[in-house]
Formats: structure tokens, sequence, C-alpha cells
């Protein structure tokens, strides 16, 4: 049997980051990815809190508030797919974007998109895809409320086209 190392109710994330631009909980099995996620979010401005699987996710997220989740999909307890439609049933977690990171299937992205997932990127990824997508899904965030993201020239105010679609065939995708 191996160890279990799961850190929490202390941050799980290895620093804090003054003047964070938002905080991403990042749910992977993977140590390495976890930290890959981590290191190039934090590299950014934003703050990183980890968690190892879907219910280590579950029992943190009302505590960390993260501005994004990013979930894997195959996951031991609870997988990815699983924990979004969780966090969507939730009124407390409903309205927080989810982005997929995983190599999915089909059926997978379509379940995905059925639960509620905001996005979906393939590994393995290039950094500056995982950037732009958590920058875009948190701007997106803030801009519901009527008030607009801060990018480009879209003229019809949907945020779902902000140079996402030079990355569709890199791997992203958004639902």
């Amino acid at each position: 049997m191996g160890k279990t190392r799961t850190r929490w109710p202390g941050r799980s994330y290895s620093r804090v980051v003054p003047g964070a631009s938002g905080r991403v909980l990042v749910v992977d099995d993977n140590k390495v990815i976890r930290q890959l996620i981590r290191v190039n979010l934090e590299l950014e401005g934003l703050e990183v809190v980890t968690a190892a699987d879907g219910a280590e996710c579950l029992d943190v997220v009302h505590q960390v508030r993260p501005d994004l989740v990013t979930l894997d999909v195959v996951m031991p307890r609870l997988d990815g797919l699983r924990t979004a439609a969780r966090l969507r049933a939730d009124p407390r977690t409903n309205h927080l974007p989810l982005a997929i990171i995983s190599a999915c299937t089909q059926y997978e992205v379509e379940t995905g998109l059925d639960v509620g997932v905001d996005a979906f990127l393939s590994k393995p990824f290039e950094p500056a895809e995982l950037v732009r997508l958590v920058k875009q899904l948190i701007q997106g965030r803030a801009g519901r409320g009527g008030v607009g993201g801060g990018g480009g020239g879209g003229g019809s105010g949907d945020d779902d086209d902000d140079g996402l679609a030079d990355g569709v065939a890199g791997g992203v995708s958004i639902g």
C-alpha cells in the first residue's frame, strides 16, 4: 500500500503569491502534472491550490474559494467528471468555471459538456495554452455580471472567441 501525502487542512500550495490575480484549484492524481500546472500558473501571478483527486477537491473547495477548478478525468476515489457534476449540483460552486485537463475520449468530452464543464485542454499541452485558457476562464467569470471581459474587439460581448479558435487545433476547446 502506497503512502498518502495529503497536507490539508494546511495550505496545499507551495507559496502564496502576493497580489495574485486569481486562485486556481488544480485537481490531478499525478503529482508531476500538479506541479507542472502549479508552476506555470504561479509564474503568471496566479495563486494555486492543489488536490490529488475529486474527493479531496470537494473537501477543500469551500475553504479555498477558487476562481477556477481544473480537473483530470481519471483519478482514484472520485473522477473528474463526477467531481464536475457534484460541483455543478452545489449552489455554492455551480458558478465556478471548470476546465478538464486530460487526454479525453469523445465520450468523456460529451459527458463533460453534459455536466457543465466549460473547457477542455488535451494532455500533453503547451504551457502557453494552459495559461491562456485559465486566464480567459477567470476573466470570463469576472465579466459575467455584464461588465464585459478585458479583452479584444469582439462585438457581441460573448467571451468564447478571444483567440480560442487558434487553440482548438492545439487541444483547447471551449464548451
